[in-house]
């Protein structure tokens, strides 16, 4: 059985309702991302950052999967397929895909403020201040900031070797160290990339590039996988 490897990025989960991570000013809904998304900005004023993911979490758990993620778990009755995501949503999870490696971590978790391998899934969509962990420290969401390392990273390398098929949805390909992942992929594998700026952004050679929405270019390419 050939084995799909699919890199998905923020654009795929827009299209749910949800915010990418960088808007074009360089803030995010508002916020600046210095301010919410580093190990410094937890430091400085926890219960902001807090707050922040709290709303971030509500909007997850509103959020539905869309044709792109639905598509998807279709090519699993054909193929082995496993998705590496940049996303900290779980849609893909939600649509019934099976193997999923959150790159960046899992917003629906929470994890140890001093040792983030105790995660912990949250009821509801709050972590309050003064959860703690069983060491009696302050939970902090299941996410990796900027200047955190990317413990999964090792994983996502050893998948992407092994990709037949590789398929890049929704992501400009300029997060680091993620965007290293496109190294690591075989030269035979047959590779496509889906983002309404696909030819504009690639540089992966040999690539089939789909200048389109996920929604619409990503059951396209699944259909045609499946014939």
């Amino acid at each position: 059985m050939k084995h799909i490897v699919v890199f998905t990025g923020a654009g795929i989960s827009a299209e749910s309702g949800l915010k990418t991570f960088r808007g074009s000013d360089g803030l995010w809904e508002g916020y600046r991302v210095e301010d919410v998304a580093t190990p410094e900005a937890w430091k400085r004023d926890p219960e902001r950052v807090q707050h922040f993911y709290n709303v971030r979490r509500k909007a997850v758990l509103e959020a539905k999967p869309n044709a792109a993620h639905l598509a998807l778990v279709a090519l699993e009755d054909k193929y082995r397929v496993t998705i590496v995501t940049q996303n900290i949503d779980d849609l893909h999870e939600r649509a019934g895909s099976s193997r999923v490696l959150h790159l960046h971590g899992l917003i629906t978790k929470a994890q140890s403020d001093i040792n983030p391998s105790l995660t912990y899934t949250i009821a509801g969509s709050e972590i309050r201040m003064g959860e703690c962990c069983e060491l009696g420290s302050q939970l902090r969401p299941h996410v990796v900031w900027f200047g955190e390392p990317v413990p999964a990273m090792g994983t996502a390398i050893g998948i992407c070797r092994q990709a037949d098929i590789f398929i890049v949805v929704g992501t400009s390909l300029q997060v680091y160290p993620a965007a290293g992942l496109l190294d690591e992929i075989p030269v035979r594998a047959a590779k496509y990339f889906i983002d309404p700026q696909a030819s504009t952004l690639s540089r992966l050679s040999d690539v089939t590039c789909v200048d389109d929405k996920a929604t619409v270019a990503v059951p396209i390419l699944v259909e045609k996988l499946m014939a």
